[in-house]
């Protein structure tokens, strides 16, 4: 209690910003899709969030070295706060795909500047209390922010203007916390030799769930609408795909600490895969059906990443964690970049449930490479695995996310104060996983 006392400002604005990001990326496919707007033009919605996103994960630490943290969260705030309500004056495909970059940029940048001032006050022994409860509070937050659109539906202006007020909410408690300024931020960074070095099937996982996840957080909710499901509906649904994976993360994290993580991978991805062929072939209606396929599907989706991370994690040498897992975080958001436009087009031309393709060809592919990695390479022995940390969902991981992460700091991570790059690790090459 004492430490959630000591980080209770910056929680309260984490919390204000995820309720806010987690209306917002419900409230435009829904309401796109009751506006008329073509498949390719939700998806290229979807889209625009990643580019954005990945772009202020590289661009905003500069910016915080210009003019500081506070200043920083506070143009990161202000402008989504003005991205939604600009969303509510032009309700246009083409403006709201553009406007969905500056949104995806600003929640970066915001994010980041949260986790750094968590990690600043966290130290070793309670570092990892401190990243729990971030996650706890982030998954609580999304879902709540969600929860409210199926409350208010996405009619109107009243569900876009309380988004804003909770953007620019997020701003209060961290303009007046007495915290000190935490250290620079850090941009990611990719080496693709590097991170192919550490574990090749990490490459494929980040793509892969990239694609799958891409597809399905944007369009789900498409589908929802284009079944005739109601507003609420599609919150639930989604919601409780969310709620499900965040939950399984524990237990096969947990699993995968004993057994080779590979195995619970491709394990993982076949549900998954299933998950999604079910719905494909069964297509259900409002029923009991639709909401355990969804919660399936979730339990699979949004428990791979974590465990892939922490697969590269085994093989990655000391102090090279944050530079593999931010690698990581680049190839995944290329493909969240591409899952949503190749969802729209196979929904275009096959219907609104064939969005379940990409996460089933995706999720297969995955399987896949990673029974042929089995077969490659012998798995690490359970005692020399670094334990397994839950995260927070895909889409909300930058960064300082792996900053905080404690495995950062058992790995021996730091920041150069002044350029805010990792040093090199001193160490063999890694081997592949």
């Amino acid at each position: 209690m004492s430490q959630v006392v000591k980080i209770s400002a910056l929680l309260m604005s984490s919390a204000l910003l995820m309720i806010a990001g987690g209306m917002h990326g419900l409230i435009l496919p829904v309401r796109g899709a009751e506006e008329g707007f073509s498949l390719l033009a939700l998806g290229l919605i979807g889209t625009g969030w990643s580019i954005g996103f990945i772009s202020g994960s590289i661009s905003v630490p500069h910016l915080v070295r210009r003019v500081g943290h506070i200043r920083a969260y506070a143009v990161m705030a202000a402008i989504a706060c003005m991205t939604i309500l600009l969303n509510l004056i032009f309700v246009h495909d083409g403006a709201w795909i553009f406007l969905r970059i500056f949104s995806g940029f600003c929640f970066a940048g915001a994010a980041m500047v949260v986790e750094s001032w968590l990690n600043e006050v966290s130290d070793n022994e309670s570092r990892g209390t401190t990243f729990s409860i971030y996650v706890s509070v982030t998954l609580f937050a999304s879902t709540a922010g969600q929860m409210i659109i199926a409350a208010t539906g996405v009619a109107g202006y009243i569900p876009f203007v309380l988004a804003a007020i909770a953007y620019i909410g997020a701003v209060l408690p961290t303009a007046v916390t007495r915290t000190p300024q935490p250290a620079p931020l850090q941009a990611v960074s990719l080496d693709v030799g590097l991170l192919y070095k550490t574990s090749p099937i990490a490459v494929v996982a980040a793509f892969s769930v990239g694609m799958a996840n891409g597809a399905f957080g944007t369009l789900a909710p498409v589908y929802g609408i284009e079944r005739g499901f109601s507003t609420a509906t599609v919150a639930y649904l989604m919601s409780l795909a969310i709620v499900a994976g965040a939950i399984a993360q524990v237990p096969l994290g947990r699993l995968s600490d004993r057994i080779d993580r590979r195995k619970v991978m491709m394990g993982v991805a076949i549900i998954g895969a299933v998950a999604g062929t079910l719905t494909v072939l069964f297509n259900p209606d409002e029923n009991a059906l639709l909401y355990v396929l969804f919660a399936l599907y979730g339990l699979a989706a949004y428990s791979l990443y974590a465990i892939a991370v922490a697969h590269a994690n085994d093989f990655a040498d000391e102090g090279s964690f944050a530079k593999v897992a931010s690698g990581m975080l680049l190839i995944l958001g290329s493909g969240q970049m591409l899952g949503p436009i190749a969802a729209s087009m196979t929904m275009q031309w096959l219907g609104p449930v064939a969005m379940f393709v990409i996460p089933v060809v995706f999720h297969g592919a995955l399987a896949a490479a990673a029974y042929f990695r089995m077969q490659a390479r012998e798995a690490t022995p359970a005692e020399d695995r670094a334990p397994f940390q839950p995260m927070p969902s895909e889409r909300l991981v930058t960064g300082e996310t792996l900053n905080l992460d404690p495995r950062s700091e058992e790995n021996g991570y730091e920041i150069d104060e002044d350029t805010g790059e990792t040093p090199p690790a001193d160490r063999p090459e890694p081997q592949q996983g």
